[in-house]
């Protein structure tokens, strides 16, 4: 449980994860499947070939804080097709990890899945991982009016829709910048990082690997979720 300003965590009383490469270990590489089915999607809607609807794929997540946001902005696309697309992945490589289960369940006070994946795809992940049932609610890109972390909207409705009080809540992410507007709102924060090599991602929207150079909005950083929350417990 390492970090730049560790904080006490007593104060904590909801604890709000982020989904892909976060609540699941980068290294099932479950998002390259999403990642190649928004790839194709795109090349289909705007009809241009896939290394041109690539590099719009890539622009517009970093631009627009997703992809789908991009598109929706640009070129006034209903949000709704592309969602359940991009999203209807194999989900056999996520593990069912008792342990991350119990460290989850131990955690006192609520527990939420805040993504800008759909409610959907988190409600399937969770599911299939065996983590449903310990989370109080789930809120996905539709629940936040489409707006994308880091946009401050995103956060505003999550926290309102769940009576969240940034000031007693704990916000678990593998990107960086979106843990940016979350510290400013009184969330203690924690940046997840793995060891995949994600150097094919826009600079500035990577999620985090090993090593990275940890801003003053990082409380804490780890790249074992299951050993810090079991941490968390037993400190």
């Amino acid at each position: 449980m390492t970090g730049p300003r560790n904080k006490d965590l007593a104060h904590v009383t909801d604890w709000v994860f982020d989904l892909d490469n976060t609540l699941y270990p980068a290294h099932c590489d479950l998002f390259a499947e999403i990642d190649t089915r928004m790839t194709d999607f795109v090349a289909r809607f705007l009809r241009i070939d896939h290394g041109q609807a690539r590099a719009l794929q890539k622009q517009y997540y970093a631009e627009h804080g997703t992809t789908l946001k991009g598109l929706m902005t640009l070129h006034g696309m209903a949000p709704a097709e592309f969602l359940a697309h991009v999203h209807e992945v194999d989900l056999s490589p996520l593990p069912q990890c008792g342990n991350l289960r119990a460290a989850i369940a131990a955690l006192p006070g609520r527990k939420f899945v805040y993504t800008n994946g759909s409610r959907r795809h988190a409600e399937r992940v969770t599911s299939h991982m065996g983590l449903s049932d310990l989370f109080h609610g789930m809120s996905g890109i539709e629940d936040a009016g489409y707006h994308p972390k880091p946009d401050q909207r995103s956060y505003d409705a999550f926290c309102a829709a769940h009576d969240v009080a940034p000031e007693g809540a704990i916000f678990f992410e593998d990107m960086d910048r979106n843990l940016k507007p979350a510290h400013a709102m009184g969330f203690t924060t924690v940046l997840v990082q793995s060891e995949k090599d994600w150097s094919h991602e826009p600079d500035g929207a990577r999620p985090a690997g090993l090593g990275d150079e940890l801003g003053a909005h990082i409380h804490y950083v780890t790249d074992n979720l299951t050993n810090f929350l079991a941490a968390c417990v037993a400190n």
